[in-house]
């Protein structure tokens, strides 16, 4: 049985395609999840800090994107005291060990690779969310 509980997403994808295949995934992995859906790192800094802004409960970026791409990102987020705690995923479809290790280094807390597949992504965001909403332990809030 899946958690009741509503978690939220921060996603930041600059394709609309692709974010609309996120939410779909999520919904059929049966979580009730809020995903908010920015085009590039710089205007997802910008959400998280607003003073008004409910910290997410996971991060999922893609690596590259026009502006400010996640590895820019996941380095200036991590920079910040109250945002650092927050669990960063990277979803891409470069493997180059390069970009791996780098994500890596600079604190992200997961990195997967994106799929043509569909039934493919469906099952990985679906093991995903298991595991971030319903096996670990997350903050009740960030400080």
């Amino acid at each position: 049985m899946k958690p009741s509980r509503n978690y939220r997403v921060l996603l930041l994808e600059d394709e609309a395609g692709d974010a609309g295949l996120m939410r779909l995934a999520f919904g059929k992995a049966g979580y009730t999840v809020e995903i908010q859906h920015v085009a590039d790192g710089r205007e997802a800094l910008n959400v998280l800090n607003r003073s008004d802004m409910l910290p997410p409960d996971l991060i999922l970026a893609d690596l590259k994107m026009p502006g400010m791409g996640g590895l820019e990102f996941l380095a200036a987020l991590k920079k910040q005291a109250r945002l650092r705690s927050i669990p960063v995923v990277v979803v891409s479809s470069s493997a180059l060990d390069s970009d791996v290790n780098m994500a890596y280094r600079l604190g992200a807390s997961g990195y997967l690779l994106k799929t043509v597949d569909i039934n493919e992504f469906f099952a990985v965001i679906s093991r995903l969310a298991d595991y971030w909403f319903s096996l670990v332990a997350l903050p009740d809030e960030q400080t």
